[in-house]
């Protein structure tokens, strides 16, 4: 999808500056500017206003980040075309994933067979055979936990190899959204499953999303919904529905969470599929959310579709992911953000809940640029791994150990600590997590580790030369005798700003180099730009 650029283009522009106008349901409205300066317009960026920083800011956002050619690339198509190109990943040829990539039978049902023989074994006291029928399940058990550990290095590998950054940043997000834990449920192809319906809806329908997470085998399970029957309603998946899914806390009662629940009775699954069963399913009249009727799942999820704070909810969450935290704490922030979220509400509804009008409007917007939200989001460890790798270029060595680290950075793709998710953004810093977070950098960038070497460090190095050259493209006059272009250089890609807090540091560093920018000087230096605090930033 992100070729290589043809020619350089025009230095980066600084970024809007505030503006009165907003497009809105394809029509221009206009509102007073935010407090202090803040851009709170979803019009679109104006193109000579697209510069570097703002298409390095892009492809962070609405991915993990990009090459300095690929950078440049987005410059030379300006915004319309480069979010286009983004947001239509459908017409951007991509490995399929196919539905029989991993063991689905591992953690099967058991059969007839094997129920027979443990009666009888019970019944006979056969401890021999009852032991032998643990093991099996025990071996199960332990097999099914290396797939699910083989499918974590596999969506870490599509992630960073995929030529749709954004759809494996959306199936990212929906997996922070419906947050659901391999812990609980113990069965990896379920987990697989659920990702990939994710994946298949990452810039969909929202309220297609919501039908089918009704039905997915791995939410059930996990909120116990499998066990839910008319008479003895489960409430797990309807309080999880409406309060982190849907609406929102405030925005319906304990009744509606009751009726909801009554109206989820007898969804199920056998083995790998969704089973409604009609005999365990509360046929009866709800009141919900302010309507009445015989609802089953399909009608609950409607009427929530339906309520006014669903659309602001959604919307609050894809400004929160993509633009930044709502609430901030920062008045002028939340002041600016507010109209930019009701817009994206509108974007939402008027196209009854498809999400790429909404995300257009969003990555097009003069507010998503603003000098205010860019290199502020704290990155995840995903996006910390799988974005040095992509726009540094490094080798990406042990997937198993890159998922470990990002492990114990917080974030254990297919483990999120509870049905709310990640929490993100400060939680994400600590002295423990900063440590792994430098160690891991320097892992990729040199193949050393706290303890030992990459094997193929030697063979797998980071060209950190062809870095240089990417920088000289990208901003002219850059040159590997003048150490301070290089800098500004490497500064403006790296972290999206040229005056870090530890600039001498790195200035001192150049002059004791100077004039030595080769292999293992260049690599230092990265190794010195990635421990700063401003590339934990986004």
């Amino acid at each position: 999808m992100l070729e290589q650029p043809a020619s350089n283009s025009s230095p980066a522009k600084s970024a809007p500056a505030a503006r009165e106008t907003t497009a809105k349901s394809g029509s221009a409205k206009t509102r007073p500017a935010a407090p202090r300066g803040v851009n709170n317009s979803t019009a679109p960026i104006n193109k000579k206003d697209f510069g570097f920083e703002e298409a390095r800011h892009l492809l962070w956002r609405a991915g993990f980040g990009g090459t300095a050619e690929q950078v440049q690339l987005l410059v030379r198509w300006g915004p319309e075309k480069a979010v286009d190109t983004l947001l239509d990943f459908e017409t951007t040829p991509a490995d399929p994933v196919k539905a029989d990539a991993f063991n689905k039978d591992i953690m099967r049902p058991v059969s007839d067979e094997e129920r027979r023989m443990q009666r009888q074994a019970a019944s006979a006291r056969d401890e021999e055979t009852l032991a032998k029928l643990r093991l099996d399940r025990q071996n199960a058990e332990q097999l099914d936990r290396e797939q699910m550990r083989e499918i974590q290095r596999w969506w870490l590998k599509r992630m960073i190899e995929s030529p749709r950054p954004l759809e494996e940043k959306l199936t990212l997000f929906w997996h922070g959204h419906f947050a659901t834990s391999y812990r609980t449920i113990e069965d990896s192809y379920h987990m697989f499953r659920q990702n990939q319906m994710f994946r298949k809806h990452a810039a969909g329908n929202f309220g297609q999303l919501l039908f089918e997470i009704i039905r997915d085998p791995a939410m059930l399970a996990y909120l116990n919904n499998n066990q839910s029957r008319k008479g003895r309603p489960n409430e797990n998946l309807a309080r999880e529905i409406m309060e982190l899914f849907s609406l929102g806390v405030g925005n319906y009662s304990e009744g509606d969470i009751k009726e909801g629940a009554r109206a989820l009775t007898g969804y199920t699954f056998k083995d790998d599929d969704f089973s409604f069963e009609k005999n365990n399913h509360d046929t009866g009249v709800k009141n919900i959310l302010g309507q009445s009727g015989a609802m089953d799942g399909d009608g609950f999820v409607k009427v929530i579709l339906e309520h006014p704070a669903c659309a602001r909810f959604i919307a609050t969450k894809l400004y929160r992911f993509f633009i930044h935290d709502f609430p901030s704490g920062s008045e002028r922030l939340d002041a600016a953000a507010q109209p930019v979220i009701r817009d994206i509400e509108s974007a939402l509804l008027s196209a009854r809940y498809d999400l790429k009008p909404a995300l257009r409007r969003i990555f097009l917007s003069q507010h998503f640029y603003d000098p205010a939200v860019r290199t502020e989001q704290i990155k995840s460890p995903v996006q910390l791994v799988v974005g040095a790798i992509r726009s540094l270029n490094t080798p990406p060595r042990d997937l198993s150990l890159l998922a470990d680290a990002m492990n114990m950075m917080g974030q254990n793709i297919f483990f999120p600590p509870s049905v709310k998710g990640w929490d993100g953004g400060r939680g994400w810093i600590n002295t423990s997590t900063m440590f792994i977070r430098q160690n891991t950098l320097v892992f990729l960038l040199t193949g050393k580790r706290p303890q030992g070497r990459d094997a193929l460090a030697d063979k797998e190095r980071l060209d950190a030369q062809k870095l240089l050259v990417q920088l000289s493209d990208a901003f002219p006059g850059t040159s590997s005798t003048n150490s301070a272009s290089v800098l500004d250089a490497l500064l403006r890609f790296t972290i999206g700003r040229t005056d870090p807090g530890g600039r001498d540091v790195l200035e001192r560093f150049m002059a004791a180099h100077s004039g030595q920018l080769d292999q293992n000087t260049m690599t230092e230096l990265l190794m010195l730009i990635t421990a700063m605090p401003e590339y934990q930033l986004t």
